[in-house]
């Protein structure tokens, strides 16, 4: 899955069988919070949004920011992994 980062929209999005998958963020008070993820029906359930937050806050690590969520799926993988 290629991913890629539009860092002046803040998201990070995917193409894929003619479908954008997609996580939006926000940076604020030194975190990277992912506001909203989206994957479209026909790729659900191929773990495309957990790829997607992954990317995500691999770059917040790299950056030195925090890793926060108000979108639902991403405070449960926040959870899942320990964050």
């Amino acid at each position: 899955m290629n991913i890629t980062h539009l860092k002046e929209a803040n998201r990070f999005e995917t193409y894929i069988e003619g479908h954008t998958a997609f996580v939006e963020y926000v940076v604020r008070d030194g975190a990277l919070i992912v506001i909203h993820t989206f994957v479209p029906g026909p790729l659900k359930g191929r773990g495309i949004a957990g790829e997607l937050v992954k990317e995500a806050y691999s770059y917040a690590d790299k950056e030195g920011l925090g890793c926060k969520a108000t979108c639902s799926y991403a405070l449960a993988w926040l959870e899942k992994h320990g964050y």
